[in-house]
Protein backbone atom coordinates (compact mmCIF):
# COMPACT_ATOMS: atom_id res chain seq x y z
CA UNK A 1 0.00 0.00 0.00
CA UNK A 2 3.28 1.92 1.00
CA UNK A 3 1.36 4.20 3.34
CA UNK A 4 -0.52 3.01 7.04
CA UNK A 5 -3.76 1.74 6.02
CA UNK A 6 -5.07 2.48 9.86
CA UNK A 7 -4.62 6.37 9.46
CA UNK A 8 -6.26 6.52 5.50
CA UNK A 9 -9.18 9.33 5.27
CA UNK A 10 -12.72 7.51 5.05
CA UNK A 11 -16.22 9.07 5.73
CA UNK A 12 -14.38 11.89 7.34
CA UNK A 13 -11.98 10.20 9.67
CA UNK A 14 -9.34 7.81 9.58
CA UNK A 15 -9.93 4.31 8.56
CA UNK A 16 -9.13 2.95 11.76
CA UNK A 17 -11.81 4.55 13.62
CA UNK A 18 -14.58 3.80 11.22
CA UNK A 19 -13.31 0.30 11.89
CA UNK A 20 -13.16 0.59 16.03
CA UNK A 21 -16.45 2.72 16.19
CA UNK A 22 -17.91 -0.53 14.46
CA UNK A 23 -16.56 -2.95 17.26
CA UNK A 24 -16.86 -0.54 19.80
CA UNK A 25 -20.54 -0.89 19.20
CA UNK A 26 -20.38 -4.51 19.29
CA UNK A 27 -18.54 -5.00 22.16
CA UNK A 28 -18.05 -2.17 24.16
CA UNK A 29 -14.50 -1.11 24.37
CA UNK A 30 -11.25 -1.15 21.83
CA UNK A 31 -7.53 -1.45 21.92
CA UNK A 32 -5.21 -0.19 19.26
CA UNK A 33 -2.23 -2.83 19.05
CA UNK A 34 0.90 -1.58 17.42
CA UNK A 35 -0.53 1.94 17.03
CA UNK A 36 0.52 4.08 20.20
CA UNK A 37 -0.59 6.93 18.25
CA UNK A 38 -4.12 5.70 17.84
CA UNK A 39 -4.61 5.15 21.55
CA UNK A 40 -3.14 2.00 21.44
CA UNK A 41 -0.86 -1.22 23.07
CA UNK A 42 2.68 -1.73 21.23
CA UNK A 43 3.33 -4.44 19.67
CA UNK A 44 5.03 -7.36 21.49
CA UNK A 45 6.24 -8.81 18.47
CA UNK A 46 6.95 -5.53 15.96
CA UNK A 47 6.80 -6.76 12.11
CA UNK A 48 5.77 -10.38 12.69
CA UNK A 49 3.09 -9.87 11.31
CA UNK A 50 -0.66 -10.39 12.14
CA UNK A 51 -0.25 -13.69 14.67
CA UNK A 52 2.05 -10.86 16.79
CA UNK A 53 -0.46 -8.60 17.39
CA UNK A 54 -3.09 -11.24 18.19
CA UNK A 55 -0.78 -12.56 20.67
CA UNK A 56 -0.06 -9.25 22.02
CA UNK A 57 -4.11 -8.39 22.48
CA UNK A 58 -4.46 -12.03 24.31
CA UNK A 59 -1.32 -11.12 26.65
CA UNK A 60 -2.75 -7.28 26.99
CA UNK A 61 -6.21 -8.41 27.74
CA UNK A 62 -8.79 -9.59 31.09
CA UNK A 63 -11.08 -10.97 29.06
CA UNK A 64 -12.14 -14.44 28.37
CA UNK A 65 -13.06 -13.89 24.41
CA UNK A 66 -11.42 -11.24 22.24
CA UNK A 67 -12.65 -9.88 19.07
CA UNK A 68 -9.70 -9.02 17.03
CA UNK A 69 -10.64 -6.99 13.25
CA UNK A 70 -7.93 -6.13 11.07
CA UNK A 71 -8.34 -1.82 10.83
CA UNK A 72 -8.78 -2.42 7.01
CA UNK A 73 -12.00 -3.76 7.05
CA UNK A 74 -14.11 -0.77 5.63
CA UNK A 75 -17.38 -2.74 5.56
CA UNK A 76 -17.85 -4.68 8.89
CA UNK A 77 -20.64 -3.66 10.65
CA UNK A 78 -21.62 -3.70 14.25
CA UNK A 79 -24.25 -6.03 13.76
CA UNK A 80 -22.31 -8.78 12.16
CA UNK A 81 -19.63 -8.27 14.89
CA UNK A 82 -22.66 -8.67 17.47
CA UNK A 83 -23.81 -11.90 15.79
CA UNK A 84 -20.34 -13.10 15.43
CA UNK A 85 -19.59 -12.56 19.65
CA UNK A 86 -22.76 -14.11 20.12
CA UNK A 87 -21.64 -17.25 18.73
CA UNK A 88 -18.75 -17.20 21.70
CA UNK A 89 -21.94 -18.33 23.68
CA UNK A 90 -22.47 -21.73 22.12
CA UNK A 91 -19.36 -23.13 21.74
CA UNK A 92 -16.71 -24.79 23.89
CA UNK A 93 -14.10 -23.92 21.25
CA UNK A 94 -11.58 -21.81 21.98
CA UNK A 95 -11.65 -19.88 18.46
CA UNK A 96 -14.61 -18.57 16.76
CA UNK A 97 -13.69 -18.42 12.85
CA UNK A 98 -15.69 -16.64 10.24
CA UNK A 99 -15.60 -18.13 7.00
CA UNK A 100 -16.52 -16.02 4.40
CA UNK A 101 -18.42 -17.28 0.84
CA UNK A 102 -15.21 -18.37 -0.56
CA UNK A 103 -14.76 -20.58 1.88
CA UNK A 104 -11.82 -19.14 3.42
CA UNK A 105 -11.32 -18.70 6.85
CA UNK A 106 -11.27 -15.33 8.40
CA UNK A 107 -8.75 -15.16 11.07
CA UNK A 108 -8.32 -11.45 10.83
CA UNK A 109 -12.02 -10.50 11.71
CA UNK A 110 -12.51 -13.12 14.72
CA UNK A 111 -13.05 -14.20 18.59
CA UNK A 112 -10.01 -15.71 20.66
CA UNK A 113 -10.23 -17.05 23.75
CA UNK A 114 -7.50 -15.90 26.25
CA UNK A 115 -7.33 -19.91 26.50
CA UNK A 116 -5.95 -20.19 22.43
CA UNK A 117 -2.68 -17.98 24.10
CA UNK A 118 -0.68 -20.83 25.17
CA UNK A 119 -1.28 -22.60 21.82
CA UNK A 120 -0.95 -19.78 19.33
CA UNK A 121 2.74 -18.52 21.45
CA UNK A 122 3.90 -22.44 21.58
CA UNK A 123 3.12 -21.77 17.43
CA UNK A 124 4.50 -18.35 16.95
CA UNK A 125 7.75 -20.23 19.06
CA UNK A 126 8.37 -22.93 16.62
CA UNK A 127 8.54 -20.10 13.73
CA UNK A 128 4.99 -20.07 12.50
CA UNK A 129 3.19 -16.82 11.71
CA UNK A 130 0.42 -17.93 9.36
CA UNK A 131 -2.84 -17.39 11.79
CA UNK A 132 -4.49 -20.63 10.29
CA UNK A 133 -1.72 -22.70 10.47
CA UNK A 134 -1.19 -21.37 14.19
CA UNK A 135 -4.46 -22.27 15.35
CA UNK A 136 -3.91 -26.18 13.78
CA UNK A 137 -5.14 -28.38 17.13
CA UNK A 138 -7.05 -25.50 18.38
CA UNK A 139 -10.48 -25.59 19.04
CA UNK A 140 -12.47 -23.93 16.16
CA UNK A 141 -16.04 -23.11 15.90
CA UNK A 142 -16.65 -22.30 12.21
CA UNK A 143 -19.13 -19.44 11.76
CA UNK A 144 -20.16 -19.25 8.09
CA UNK A 145 -20.74 -15.58 6.80
CA UNK A 146 -22.79 -14.66 3.66
CA UNK A 147 -22.75 -11.07 3.34
CA UNK A 148 -19.75 -10.91 0.45
CA UNK A 149 -18.27 -7.39 1.31
CA UNK A 150 -18.39 -8.12 5.15
CA UNK A 151 -14.40 -8.95 4.68
CA UNK A 152 -13.31 -6.75 1.80
CA UNK A 153 -10.26 -5.56 3.46
CA UNK A 154 -7.71 -3.09 1.56
CA UNK A 155 -4.07 -4.22 0.57
CA UNK A 156 -3.21 -2.15 -2.47
CA UNK A 157 -4.09 1.45 -3.79
CA UNK A 158 -6.20 -0.77 -6.25
CA UNK A 159 -8.14 -1.87 -3.26
CA UNK A 160 -8.68 1.62 -1.79
CA UNK A 161 -9.52 3.59 -4.73
CA UNK A 162 -13.31 2.31 -4.73
CA UNK A 163 -13.40 3.54 -0.98
CA UNK A 164 -11.24 6.63 -1.21
CA UNK A 165 -14.48 8.77 -2.68
CA UNK A 166 -16.97 7.41 0.81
Amino acid sequence: MGRDKARLPFRGVELAEVVASQVRQAAGSVTFVGHAELDGIPDRYPSEGPLGGILTALHHTSADWNLIVACDMPELSAGFLERLLAETARTSAAIVLPYGVDGRPEPLCAVYHRRALADLEAAFARGIRKVTAAMEGIPVARFDVTEVAIFQNVNTPEDWSGYAAE
